[in-house]
């Protein structure tokens, strides 16, 4: 195995998305501009990078996974920069439906599509915040089967803002084999400075792995605020790279050494001769 294999970097791409497509897409093209990726870096994309904010029209721009204008131009950025870009949720449209999903999508350094998932737990909340009510559910679909895929010959797990909240994933995920663990979001900035960087360290630490954090920023209209603070944590639970309110972007290596000695050294996957009784 290479010594590139081992030394390719984690990216999280911070920005604060509006209902305008285009200058979303703008104002992405420009953050990787000014600080672009090398090749074969791992850059991830928040939650609803290409529109947010009240009164969002998320079927207007719903595609197919793997086709449309939106995903041709995303293909075209990872082809460009020769880098595995996940896009960190794009509506994607249900047959006979008129909710739809919200799914990540992975392109390769080829600019290929090579997989998608779509968000387990949708956002039904009461937030102490200009919205107040959050119902996910009222033009999303909540997806049900777990995904991920294969980067630089690490597996690379995929999740979605709320999921961060259900461990039970993470750990299938790490089951699986997976190394890194994805989490693009538009976390509220009421719950984001309460849990944000506590779970994402939990979900590190409990599944030794890195966890790569992509997340919405500032204010997106006159109601809605993300909290921001994308980062990038080791699986000691190191914040290794963290971006606070500004947009742009952060880097982190990924050490496969690291990782690797951590979990010999401290074993935390179930013993399959291990049995459990449960008494009263």
């Amino acid at each position: 195995m290479s010594h590139s294999l081992h030394s390719w970097r984690l990216a999280a791409l911070q920005m604060c998305a509006t209902l305008d497509v285009r200058q979303n897409q703008c104002q992405i093209t420009d953050i990787i501009a000014h600080n672009p990726p090398n090749p074969g870096d791992l850059l991830l994309l928040p939650e609803n990078f290409a529109m947010l904010g009240a009164g969002a029209d998320y079927r207007s721009i719903a595609e197919a996974p793997g086709d449309g204008p939106l995903q041709q131009w995303l293909s075209g950025l990872a082809q460009q920069y020769q880098i595995t870009l996940v896009a960190g949720s794009l509506p994607t449209r249900v047959t006979g439906e008129k909710r739809c999903r919200s799914t990540s999508i992975v392109f390769d350094a080829k600019g290929r599509y090579i997989t998608h998932y779509h968000k387990l737990h949708l956002f039904d909340v009461d937030v102490a915040d200009g919205v107040g009510h959050y119902r996910e559910s009222e033009r999303f679909i909540a997806g049900h089967t777990p995904k991920w895929f294969s980067h630089q010959q690490s597996q690379v797990g995929l999740s979605i803002c709320f999921d961060l909240r259900f461990s039970y994933l993470y750990h299938w995920l790490r089951q699986q084999g997976c190394e890194v663990l994805l989490v693009p979001a538009a976390f509220t900035s009421v719950t984001g400075q309460a849990h944000w960087l506590t779970m994402l360290k939990a979900r590190a630490i409990e599944q030794q792995c890195y966890v790569l954090a992509a997340g919405q920023v500032g204010h997106h209209d006159s109601t809605r605020q993300s909290w921001g603070h994308s980062c990038i944590i080791d699986p000691w639970g190191n914040v290794i790279a963290q971006l606070d309110d500004q947009c742009g972007i952060c880097y982190g290596k990924f050490d496969h050494h690291l990782l690797q000695s951590l979990r010999q050294r401290m074993p935390l996957q179930p013993n399959s001769h291990m049995t459990i009784s449960w008494s009263k």
